[in-house]
């Protein structure tokens, strides 16, 4: 995994955590949720790719 990677990953979190208080406060609760929502899948997807990078090490690494 690169550092890059979690750069990327803090990013995304920084910009949901911005645009989730801005929804809010501006009386948009269930777009901020959506957002968050959005956020959070965005990030899964992105380790989904990640594991399966994992996954196909470790099946090279033990010749499987």
């Amino acid at each position: 995994m690169n550092i890059d990677f979690v750069f990327k990953i803090a990013a995304i979190g920084i910009i949901v955590a911005v645009l989730n208080q801005l929804l809010i406060r501006s009386g948009r609760e269930e777009q901020a949720m959506m957002t968050t929502l959005a956020g959070l899948i965005v990030v899964l997807m992105m380790i989904i790719g990640q594991i399966n990078v994992l996954f196909d090490t470790i099946k090279d690494l033990f010749e499987l």
